[in-house]
């Protein structure tokens, strides 16, 4: 049927419908991305009661449903305009009932598809000029209509909105001529597969404008409009609708990098074909604004343990993308903001979220660039005097030339991530004061001026990194303090079961890790948590998996090889196939791992720097690059206190270093020369104190008889190292040689454990189920 008889038919059915049933069908018709286009005609029919021109309003006036391929306006450009006039174009057959009273109507429907012609030209031109009226007013939607600061998703700068790409676009494209905007039209259509010919063709300027950026949203018909431009040769043309969206293009840019960046998440080693999308599997941790260090004081035996944590209330918990809308007790905005956390607990995933929401318009859109700045990048450049601007161009390729950083009303955000990677003293009260962007100098001193505030004075900045490396920074250059605490019980179950689309197979993982109290509370680490469940899911192929609880030491064992090669890859830029522990490395864990069994001894769980030096270790190698340590609050009297990462962390590691001097030098530190302790005459000689029988008997003697019970997991994690699956597979290559043996006489410990429960029935009874679980560390093995 021909359109204009079906529209007649359309408009005729309407104006014999009641007055209530008409105005219910008009508000039923599709918006276009720029709001309601009610005509003018219809206002006039209020005030106006005129018989012809009610008729003619009658067919003309109900305004045509537009119709798109497989798109909404509101995903593509998450904006409306009340159109109430067509600005700046010609009236046409489609919008007249949008002109004002007495323009003129240029029938524009396309028989054949040609070139306007020059007379055609030169008649239109006084039409062109004649009934121009102001550009319509755009109407952005609730949630972006905020007047408040620190209300979300905030508002866009006004040169990076929808209202000033459309008018910029519009504006360029009607500088053209007739056969210009012909040509533009036609390269337009053919290198853009969403847009059909028709839809490039009909209407004016305002909808052609209209309908790209319905289709195509605000970036991409920016681009592709440029690059149009450029490819039917009017370069002028392209080059002033760059200058005059120059700031849109730059956030543009930005937003297209961090998405590549962030939004596949990478976990282990990447597997072909196995890809998460960051959004799919993400769970927001807790971060507090009470910073304790974040060790959990949790354990399985130590209902008091050595050292009293405290565990921030959940009314401290600030969301990650409100970390730049609080406000200073002046109630300025905050510029500088630290975040820490042990390691494991999720600051990079963090990072990589907070980028992510905001290329994607999801928080925090009024921050006009978000700029990354790494403290790894700044170490690597330390070799020649560098400006601010110099080091950001290095780091974000897109804006090379930009202006925009120097301005008053330009709100951005520098993210200075790992400041651990930095590893040179910096001086906070001499470094020389820089008040310029482009001043060149050292990257120590840099870094102080850009924190102190007197370099980016404009720029809010995010600084993450390890506490005991980010404690260097004075206080009176950070304005909000936090610190990630990891997963509750609920975000534990939510993350493993988001990863899985298998219902039943999550299902069985969140039900299996909680079956081992350790395990349920080590998982309170997001890195944990992804262990389990790509372990769980592994172990899930085999037939009768999950009849057993899962072992523990596996998973520690885990944790001590990822930390120790993430410190090799992250801080001594060693690639994945270079990842050979050397004896350094080796020395290092063994150092640590003495250590803490000394500490162990002793029943603390707190050192100082002091105790390192006696152990033959540096601050930095400990509490900073190896993983396995953390910084605590400074105490009252200033003085720096370290722990494990974990108290359980500390006795797996004193078992590690028991066991590696019994593996590799046949050395049982265990033996008769530990202060109180008394052996069975059987293990008196040289030859059973030897032996893993022997070991594991002079351990059982020091877990039975501590009060504390400090010793029963340190008794489980030998226990465990023993299995050839812990020592002859995980560890193979790393602390020990490859081809290494095996420990033998394990039958003998089994029957010394099976013994051990039998007679402590009576007198232990409070120890037996952990002897159990010791047993069955030793003896399963993985299905």
């Amino acid at each position: 049927m021909d359109p204009d008889t079906e529209v007649e038919r359309i408009f005729r059915h309407e104006h014999e419908e009641e007055d209530d049933e008409e105005e219910k069908k008009k508000k039923m018709r599709p918006p276009s991305s720029y709001g309601s286009m009610k005509s003018d005609s219809d206002v006039m029919e209020d005030e106006e009661e005129d018989e012809e021109e009610g008729a003619a309003a009658a067919v003309f006036s109900p305004p045509l449903p537009v119709v798109l391929p497989n798109s909404s306006a509101q995903e593509a450009t998450g904006m409306q305009m009340v159109r109430s006039d067509s600005p700046e174009t010609l009236f046409t057959m489609t919008t007249e009932q949008t002109k004002p009273p007495g323009a003129v109507v240029i029938d524009t429907r396309m028989s054949d598809i040609e070139p306007p012609s020059e007379d055609d030209e030169d008649d239109m031109d006084e039409e062109l000029v004649t009934h121009s009226p102001e550009p319509p007013e755009f109407v952005e939607p609730d949630d972006s209509m905020q007047d408040d600061e620190n209300s979300q998703p905030g508002k866009l700068h006004p040169e990076q909105s929808l209202p000033h790409v459309f008018k910029s676009i519009q504006n360029v494209l009607s500088s053209l001529t007739k056969e210009e905007l012909f040509s533009f039209k036609m390269w337009f259509y053919q290198w853009e597969s969403e847009i059909t010919l028709q839809q490039v063709m009909e209407g004016d300027m305002l909808d052609f404008v209209d309908r790209i950026l319905e289709i195509l949203g605000p970036d991409r018909a920016l681009l592709h409009t440029i690059n149009t431009l450029e490819s039917v040769r009017n370069k002028p043309a392209a080059d002033e609708l760059r200058k005059q969206c120059e700031r849109a293009l730059i956030r543009f840019n930005l937003k297209q990098y961090l998405i590549r960046k962030h939004q596949v998440i990478r976990e282990g080693v990447v597997r072909a074909g196995k890809q998460n999308l960051l959004e799919h599997v993400y769970v927001e941790p807790q971060i507090s604004t009470c910073c304790y260090g974040g060790v959990d004081p949790s354990h399985e035996f130590l209902p008091h343990p050595p050292t009293p944590l405290q565990v921030p209330s959940p009314d401290t918990f600030v969301c990650l993308n409100n970390l730049f809308r609080r406000q200073k007790a002046d109630g300025q905005p905050v510029r500088t903001v630290l975040t820490t956390g042990i390691p494991g607990i999720g600051m990079t995933v963090s990072v990589g979220k907070f980028c992510l929401d905001w290329a994607e318009l999801v928080a925090n859109r009024d921050l006009q660039f978000v700029l990354k700045m790494s403290f790894r990048t700044l170490w690597l450049l330390r070799n020649k005097p560098r400006s601010a601007m110099e080091v950001i161009e290095y780091s974000n390729h897109h804006c090379k030339g930009m202006k925009y950083l120097e301005e008053e009303d330009c709100k951005f955000l520098v993210i200075m991530d790992s400041f651990d990677c930095y590893q040179a003293s910096l001086d906070w009260e001499n470094a020389p004061v820089i008040n310029d962007n482009y001043t060149q100098a050292h990257p120590d001193v840099l870094i102080v001026n850009i924190i102190r505030g007197t370099v980016l004075r404009g720029a809010r900045i995010w600084i993450l990194g390890r506490q005991a490396a980010v404690s260097q920074i004075p206080s009176q250059h950070i304005d909000f303090v936090t610190e990630i605490q990891g997963f509750s019980d609920e975000m534990k179950d939510e993350f493993l079961t988001k990863r899985f689309c298998d219902a039943d197979l999550a299902a069985k993982i969140v039900a299996h890790y909680k079956r081992l109290p350790m395990l349920r509370l080590l998982t309170r680490q997001p890195f944990v948590c992804w262990m389990v469940a790509t372990v769980f899911e592994r172990c899930y192929r085999y037939q009768g998996y999950g009849t057993h609880p899962p072992r523990l030491t596996p998973f520690y064992i885990s944790i001590m090889i990822v930390q120790t090669n993430r410190k090799l890859q992250f801080y001594y830029n060693k690639g994945e196939n270079e990842l050979k522990w050397s004896s350094d490395d080796k020395h290092l864990v063994l150092k640590i791992g003495k250590m803490a069994f000394k500490m162990l001894e002793k029943n603390v769980s707190v050192f100082c720097e002091g105790d390192l030096k006696e152990y033959g270790l540096k601050l930095t190698d400990v509490v900073v690059l190896s993983g396995m340590c953390t910084e605590l609050p400074a105490a009252s009297d200033g003085k720096r206190t370290f722990c494990f990462i974990h108290f359980t962390f500390q006795e797996f590691m004193a078992a590690m270093y028991v066991f590696s001097m019994f593996r590799s030098e046949s050395k049982n530190v265990l033996g008769n020369d530990s202060p109180g302790l008394h052996m069975p005459k059987i293990f008196t000689s040289k030859e059973q104190t030897k032996s893993a029988a022997g070991l594991v008997q002079c351990a059982l003697e020091r877990t039975l008889k501590s009060r504390f019970g400090h010793y029963d997991l340190f008794l489980r994690f030998l226990c465990g190292m023993l299995s050839p699956d812990c020592h002859d597979n995980q560890l193979s290559g790393f602390l020990y040689g490859h081809k290494a043996p095996k420990v033998g006489g394990l039958d003998k410990v089994q029957e010394l454990l099976e013994e051990t429960i039998q007679t402590a029935q009576e007198k232990y009874r409070d120890r037996v189920e952990n002897l159990k679980e010791c047993l069955r560390e030793m003896i399963q093995e993985d299905e």
